[in-house]
């Protein structure tokens, strides 16, 4: 255990070690990284020159350049938020996005018992998560860490939904309130939601917990 300056920081501390035992206990293999530069440098490290890498719509991800670095060292990367898609190419790529080697994302909140919650639109990213790729790696900062499905649900509907929407530039309410206010709209980007409770028993799922607050991190 690493003795931090504030009791916050120890608190949060204590939080970060009883969700990495309970993830390592849920079969998600996980590892701590002090800070984001470093663990993107060991990220790109794990995946292999030739391994196809799948991009789940991630600002964790966006925010950090990984799809940027992977494709500058000359990895083939599916990454549907790319500019310049067709329609039609975002969804060749969100499907290829399910058969490639490296699937990396984030998700949108983790509970102290280990579980990964999300809410999704489409569907790929989350499906991608529980099955197809050969590898998910999720990447995540310890901002996401929550106490139960309940302060899940919260995180979700006051920080994580309206801030896509803001980013996706879609006209829903939660743009203006700051909070979820359960459109029922053709715009409408919370559609699907997942809790991955324990890592399914043909998918390698791990999950880098990065000790800082990465992505999404306070309400609008």
């Amino acid at each position: 255990m690493i003795f931090l300056k504030s009791k916050e920081e120890f608190t949060m501390n204590e939080q970060v070690a009883k969700t990495i035992e309970a993830l390592n206990k849920n079969r998600f293999a996980t590892q701590y990284h002090e800070n984001a530069e470093k663990a993107v440098e060991e990220l790109l490290a794990a995946i292999p020159l030739d391994a196809t890498v799948g991009i789940g719509g991630s600002w964790t991800l966006m925010e950090l350049q990984v799809a940027e670095n992977l494709e500058a060292r000359g990895n083939v990367v599916y990454c549907h938020h790319k500019p310049g898609l067709t329609p039609e190419e975002v969804l060749t790529t969100r499907r290829l996005q399910l058969t490639c080697d490296v699937f990396i994302t984030s998700t949108n909140a983790l509970t102290e018992d280990g579980k990964l919650v999300n809410e999704d639109g489409t569907g790929n990213r989350v499906a991608a998560m529980m099955f197809g790729p050969k590898k998910v790696i999720v990447f995540t900062g310890i901002n996401k860490i929550v106490a139960n499905l309940e302060e899940a649900d919260k995180r979700i509907k006051t920080i994580a939904a309206p801030k896509n929407n803001v980013r996706l530039n879609r006209p829903n309410p939660c743009t203006k309130t700051g909070y979820c206010m359960d459109c029922q709209g053709p715009t409408r980007i919370c559609n699907i939601r997942t809790v991955i409770e324990k890592k399914p028993p043909l998918s390698d799922i791990r999950v880098w917990l990065v000790g800082e607050e990465i992505g999404y991190s306070k309400a609008p």
